[in-house]
């Protein structure tokens, strides 16, 4: 059974619906179709889901509030052949080279590095990643896992429902972002398990009052700032975090999260390489053991317990004068100061240093660039000191919270944060 906001959908239900949708569009048994979707109903779309998957074919799902141009371009880049567009009438696209006799999902990779890239996993991939979570994450087995984020993307529709149904679990979406509604949802079941984005997170635990927590977090997506890890890891009774790729799914969980950085335990069905210590940080590669290695293009290494640690992004890490500066620590340092918000570093070019840290940071009232600069000597080292430091109405964060440090980098090139605000000139 799934619950979607109020209404429940029982076996019965989906396994109907699906066969009537398959025999509508015309899905055959070992269906070779690659076909993209975009409904804006979750319950039509997880019905034609479970169709497509059922007959062996491909399927990229699309977020429904894409516009039908960008979902076109989409489905098109991903090689499909067709287009469901809110209707089961499938707009024909060109045939693609792409097409092969096996069943992948279908997904887009985020984009915080450059321009996203169609990534295909075959459904026997997926099986197994499903089992392996399921056998190796047992605690939430008595908890109900509450789904608010997109179900068209592998973190909500294989981590929230189709381990929750493998568990023989009711799993519950709720498709809005309301977080006070999110919040009545919580207090209704018992023991609920909340997969969503950082962002969101953050704003339940800074609404939930004191002495109130919710049963179960996890996180996924993005490296926590350390004062948003602080406020959801004191909101949250239990507090979990998974790491994971496009390439690969989910690779790693923790099962009780202490620091934002240690992502978890490698899934036993992968084997990751890295370094061993902080002060030999390398970059995280994967495998299964029977495809090629995948370059996560993540520096981290593995404690002596096996814990993963993540770092940075390889493509985010500024080198001043060969010096590595690390953005995160130089937000957590800047978000510890009283009135500010949140941030972001990003490298800018420098004629003697080659790079140095640039920071574009919000906060609750104007604060001159000088005293934030005269905060981060008392807390930075010389070269992690941002030589530009801008204050905007809002750090320009993706809907999970991630941030593409390679678009705000260009943006501010551009001079689409130079405007300053009131008060806040140095």
């Amino acid at each position: 059974m799934i619950r979607i906001d109020d209404r429940l959908y029982d076996e019965a239900y989906f396994s109907a619906r699906s066969a009537e949708l398959a025999a509508e569009i015309g899905l055959g048994a070992q269906d070779t179709g690659r076909y993209a979707v975009c409904f804006s109903e979750t319950v039509d779309w997880l019905a034609l889901f479970f169709a497509i998957r059922k007959a062996g074919a491909s399927v990229l799902p699309i977020h429904p509030g894409t516009p039908y141009p960008a979902a076109r371009k989409l489905a098109i880049g991903a090689g499909c052949d067709r287009l469901f567009y809110n209707s089961l009438t499938a707009e024909v696209l060109e045939p693609s080279d792409l097409l092969s006799a096996e069943g992948t999902l279908l997904q887009m990779s985020s984009g915080t590095t450059g321009a996203p890239k169609c990534v295909a996993r075959n459904w026997t991939e997926i099986d197994a990643e499903i089992e392996s979570y399921v056998a190796t994450f047992r605690e939430p087995e008595d908890m109900t896992p509450v789904v608010a984020c997109p179900t068209t993307h592998s973190y909500g529709l294989i981590c929230g429902i189709l381990v929750a149904l493998k568990r023989g679990q009711t799993p519950v979406i709720v498709n809005t972002a309301n977080p006070k509604y999110l919040l009545k949802v919580l207090r209704e079941i018992e023991r609920p398990l909340l997969y969503s984005s950082p962002a969101i997170l953050h704003t339940l635990a800074r609404l939930t009052p004191a002495g109130e927590q919710i049963h179960a977090t996890m996180t996924s997506g993005t490296l926590l700032p350390d004062p948003w890890f602080a406020d959801i890891r004191a909101k949250s009774r239990f507090m979990f975090q998974q790491y994971g790729c496009s390439e690969s799914g989910c690779i790693a969980i923790n099962l009780d999260v202490t620091s934002a950085g240690d992502m978890g335990f490698v899934l036993p069905h992968l084997i990751a390489a890295t370094g061993n210590t902080a002060e030999d940080a390398g970059e995280i590669v994967v495998s299964n053991g029977d495809g090629a290695p995948i370059h996560t293009r993540d520096l981290g290494y593995r404690r002596a317990d096996g814990m993963l640690v993540f770092v940075s992004r390889l493509d985010d890490m500024i080198n001043v004068s060969g010096l590595n500066v690390y953005p995160k620590d130089v937000e957590d340092a800047v978000m510890a100061m009283p009135a500010v918000t949140d941030a972001v570093a990003f490298r800018k070019a420098d004629r003697f240093a080659g790079e140095r840290v640039a920071l574009l940071f919000s906060a609750e009232a104007p604060v001159a660039p000088q005293a934030v600069r005269e905060w981060c000597s008392r807390h930075l080292a010389s070269h992690q000191l941002p030589m530009e430091i801008l204050q905007i109405d809002a750090v320009p964060r993706q809907a999970n919270g991630k941030i593409s440090r390679r678009d705000v980098a260009a943006r501010h090139l551009a001079g689409e944060f130079n405007k300053p605000i009131a008060g806040a000139a140095s």
